[in-house]
């Protein structure tokens, strides 16, 4: 009889542990599937609506996504074989929205609008099509302006599909022949991963990942440096190389990794799509990067780790968000979307990696917390400075707007200006002042912490300023070899500019003019062997604010692609023979330049070379 109930016990018991493994397999099978419903799963987009907009293979050298300074990348970059001038082509029917024509940037672009509520954006172009390049043109020269921005009716360049609209270039702020396309949402000009729309680009190859570190959530990152795991590959993915035991002493942590996604032939590094964190097959955090809109790029600075990037450090992207984080890619599953061990508990870590064509890659290990004294991270170190020091008297808060005012200095920031609690550090320079500077040099913070909005900075002059010279003051901004610098604003004794970022900032008076120079001497400088002409003015503080060029008393239509240099190519409008060319410059505050040369243009014949003879001697 007892070794009857001693098999029903075991019988039972093992049922009841059965029972509890499949309640913890179904819980995790539903809280996995969950999360991938929430947070892996790609928008319906239609597929197949676009086409490749080049008439070659396509091949990428930058994804959506992909990380830069201050933004994400917002399309996809296009192989053109390394050559310009090669045709582009509508990815769909529709109609010419809107022509943009701008120093760095998108250089020349074209925007269609398709009737399925989507746009799509060419830019980096050379040339457009010929109707449209001589459209552009005329509008140029009706507006004086090289620079341009033209919206167009729907009537005015209807496109069909696969029709030729541009030729691909290198124009703007691109470092070498490509095709940077977008497709947009039209209505809320959201850009969306073009990756989701079903081109002909094969990828069976998973996200790679080079690191993982961990953050203390407790307290700022501000003050703290990422601790950095160690991974190791393997089969099913990545481990730590440590064992599979992760000890930490705090309580709430976040994890942020260094990863890239490739795809199939080809070894070029691309942004990642999605990334997610679990514990306990319990969901903590998310993001994914399908759409974004230009007024939110700016917070990639909080969705990397900007300070160590700053310090010439890797990537690393936050898998929770900061508390200031807005851009909409991260979803948060906790109250706070970052992992807390209440319990010293051995807890299962779940990271997984994705790109756009479901390709996984995860890491996997057990978390526990320690039960010992939380040791503190390495601080940043404090910035060098000989001056007078005041000490740390606050913090800039996320949601909160900030104010600092002293006898000679002001600081305002807005209430979104910083992604997570920033101490405040402010210095003044206590040396002599040097002409041309007017005010002493301050400095607030350190440029390792970002700003997502302009703080205004008002500075005191050291004496009242004459009327004449109120329009001619500038603020720089300088953090070692950087400097930036902006007209500003003279308001009974302040000088008042905003800037995007914490350093040191100084005021100056500018009355000196700009330089501009062609290359030549004598009365007439000819040019018949050169096929362009190429101003690059100079300015004391680096300004210039406007480039005006006169043929004969016509405006001429200098180009001024890269920001630096102005360039008039020769064509129509400067024929052969010799015309009086007038150029002004203008600087940030004013100051003008008003140069005159004649040139002359006739017939290039390249010199002929002179036979050289020698005499026989006669046998």
């Amino acid at each position: 009889m007892r070794l009857f109930f001693l098999n029903r016990l075991q019988y039972f018991l093992c049922r009841t542990l059965l029972f509890l493994r499949m309640r913890r397999l179904l819980l995790a099978t539903a809280c996995q599937l969950f999360l991938w419903m929430t947070w892996a799963q790609s928008p319906r987009y239609p597929q197949g609506y676009f086409i490749n907009p080049m008439y070659i293979p396509m091949e990428l050298t930058a994804n959506f996504g992909e990380l830069r300074n201050n933004h994400w990348h917002m399309g996809l970059d296009i192989r053109t074989e390394a050559r310009e001038n090669l045709p582009v082509r509508a990815a769909a029917a529709g109609h010419i929205s809107f022509i943009g024509v701008r120093p760095l940037s998108f250089g020349r672009f074209i925007v269609i609008d398709h009737p399925n509520g989507l746009s799509t954006l060419y830019a980096h172009l050379n040339d457009f099509a010929p109707a449209i390049e001589q459209y552009v043109t005329s509008q140029q020269y009706a507006q004086e302006s090289w620079a341009v921005e033209l919206r167009l009716s729907p009537d005015q360049f209807p496109v069909r599909q696969g029709q030729l609209i541009a030729y691909s270039g290198n124009t703007g702020g691109s470092a070498g022949p490509h095709l940077h396309f977008e497709i947009i949402d039209t209505k809320s000009s959201k850009r969306l991963n073009p990756l989701l729309f079903g081109f002909s680009l094969p990828d069976r190859v998973p996200p790679v990942i080079k690191s993982l570190v961990v953050y203390d959530r407790s307290r700022s990152l501000t003050d703290q440096r990422p601790q950095v795991i160690p991974l190791k590959k393997m089969a099913t993915g990545y481990g730590l190389a440590t064992g599979p035991l992760l000890k930490t002493p705090w309580q709430q942590l976040s994890f942020a990794i260094q990863a890239f996604d490739q795809v199939s032939g080809s070894s070029n590094p691309n942004g990642i799509y999605a990334a997610s964190v679990s514990l306990d097959e319990r969901p903590i955090a998310s993001f994914t990067i399908d759409s974004i809109d230009y007024e939110q790029t700016g917070y990639i600075n909080a969705h990397i780790d900007y300070a160590h990037k700053q310090r010439g450090g890797t990537l690393y992207q936050h898998l929770s968000p900061l508390p200031g984080e807005a851009s909409g890619i991260y979803k948060k599953f906790s109250d706070n979307g970052v992992i807390n061990l209440t319990d010293t508990l051995q807890h299962q870590v779940m990271i997984w990696v994705e790109d756009t064509y479901g390709n996984r890659t995860p890491i996997s290990f057990q978390l526990q917390r320690k039960a010992q004294p939380v040791v503190p991270s390495a601080t940043l170190p404090a910035a060098a400075f000989s001056g007078k020091i005041e000490q740390r008297l606050t913090y800039l808060l996320p949601g909160q707007p900030f104010s600092f005012k002293r006898a000679d200095v002001e600081l305002m920031a807005t209430a979104n200006a910083v992604y997570d609690s920033v101490p405040f550090d402010y210095q003044v320079d206590a040396g002599p002042l040097l002409p041309p500077a007017i005010t002493r040099r301050h400095r607030f913070n350190s440029a390792t912490w970002p700003l997502h909005t302009d703080v205004q900075i008002k500075l005191k002059a050291a004496q009242p300023l004459d009327e004449r010279l109120q329009s001619n003051v500038v603020m720089q901004r300088s953090w070692g070899s950087v400097k930036k610098t902006k007209p500003a604003l003279y308001q009974q004794g302040w000088i008042v500019a905003s800037f995007d970022d914490f350093g040191y900032f100084q005021a100056y008076i500018d009355t000196l003019a700009p330089d501009v120079r062609l290359p030549g001497s004598g009365d007439t400088i000819d040019l018949s062997a050169s096929r362009s002409i190429v101003f690059t003015p100079t300015d004391n503080f680096g300004i210039i604010r406007s480039f005006r060029a006169e043929l004969n008393g016509q405006w001429l239509r200098f180009t001024n692609d890269k920001g630096r240099s102005w360039i008039y190519r020769f064509d129509e409008r400067c024929p052969y023979g010799t015309h009086q060319l007038v150029v002004t410059v203008e600087d940030g505050v004013g100051n003008q330049t008003t140069r005159s040369w004649y040139i002359k243009r006739a017939p290039y014949r390249p010199p002929v070379k002179k036979k050289r003879y020698s005499a026989k001697r006669k046998r």
